[in-house]
């Protein structure tokens, strides 16, 4: 299922619609990483290309770091 979700990124509230299994994929690399949930969203919100919007750059991170093994920064 898709549900929103808030963070608070360098002062700014947003949103961003992803799928639960996506959720839980974001929670289980900050784990590994070490890292709060919102650290990680907020590295990736400032890697992602400037015409992505932050649902797919989310998602995109997920699957790259899966691809990488799961076990590693991608």
């Amino acid at each position: 299922m898709i549900r929103k979700h808030s963070a608070t990124l360098h002062g700014h509230r947003t949103s961003f619609s992803l799928e639960d299994e996506f959720w839980a994929e974001l929670k289980t690399i900050a784990a590994a990483r070490s890292m709060p949930l919102a650290a990680l969203i907020s590295e990736i919100d400032d890697h992602r290309p400037p015409d992505s919007n932050l649902s797919s750059a989310l998602r995109l991170h997920v699957l790259s770091w899966l691809q990488a093994g799961g076990d590693r920064q991608p």
